[in-house]
């Protein structure tokens, strides 16, 4: 499990809510750079100017009405990169699964999807000293209330789309807190990795990436215990995350 005192941190304690932010990710790294992180901590706003996406896109979301939320953890010896993306991705899913009811998905690496539409985003940013992993920063962006996106966003959706119901996005952010912090003291990393697979987008597909300038049609088989995605073709092939990019 990640680190904990003899007292146990609790995921989303304390739950820091702010009116605006540029990035909840910056602000939480502040934190962390400035020592005063917090295993748990919680940085949550609906309303972010300047959010990050993977591949330094910027995340776009309309005030008010989505999750910009960063969590301060401290790893533990239990975990890898990997598996800790893959365990908050499991749990976004399962948790985004309770309110859309069905067809959710883990898009590799973390990305949750509905059916063929991007709901939410996950960005892991790390902080490092003497090559020892001290602090991660797990951003999650989630679309919430927003209906109408920008035209250079696409496929996006939201739970309002899916469900016709609007909800608080802060009191989504504190059940999705009270997941992650359960699915987190049950880690196993076997489990894990079978249940990422279980729901993994485009398993058994044919679909198109990208490798440099070459764009090829290949089967996505699965995700290994390191990360890589695999897939078949002539060939199986293995890719780490950034070494390919997905081409709708």
């Amino acid at each position: 499990m990640l680190s904990q005192s003899s007292s146990p941190a609790i995921i989303g304690e304390p739950f820091i809510v702010l009116p605006q932010v540029e990035s909840t990710n910056n602000y939480a790294m502040g934190l962390v750079h400035a020592g005063l992180a917090s295993h748990g901590t919680a940085v949550f706003t609906s309303h972010q100017i300047a959010g990050k996406g993977q591949r330094g896109k910027i995340w776009q979301a309309a005030p008010g009405k989505n999750i910009a939320l960063s969590l301060i953890l401290k790893p533990g010896l239990n975990f890898n990169g990997f598996s800790l993306s893959a365990l908050i991705a499991v749990c976004c899913r399962e948790w985004y699964e309770g309110l859309a009811k069905s067809e959710v998905f883990v898009k590799w690496p973390n990305d949750i999807y509905w059916r063929d539409r991007k709901a939410a985003g996950i960005l892991i940013e790390n902080s490092f000293r003497d090559g020892n992993w001290l602090w991660s920063v797990v951003g999650i962006g989630i679309n919430v209330n927003q209906t109408e996106f920008p035209t250079t966003v696409r496929n996006a959706v939201s739970l309002k789309q899916i469900t016709g119901s609007e909800h608080d996005p802060e009191l989504l952010a504190r059940e999705l807190c009270k997941l992650i912090n359960h699915r987190i003291n049950e880690f196993q990393s076997a489990r894990l990795l079978a249940e990422y697979n279980e729901h993994l987008y485009a398993r058994n597909k044919l679909v198109r990436l990208k490798k440099d300038n070459a764009v090829f049609e290949t089967t996505i088989k699965k995700v290994d215990a390191a990360g890589n995605l695999i897939t078949q073709d002539v060939i199986e092939r293995s890719f780490q995350f950034g070494e390919v990019e997905w081409m709708h």
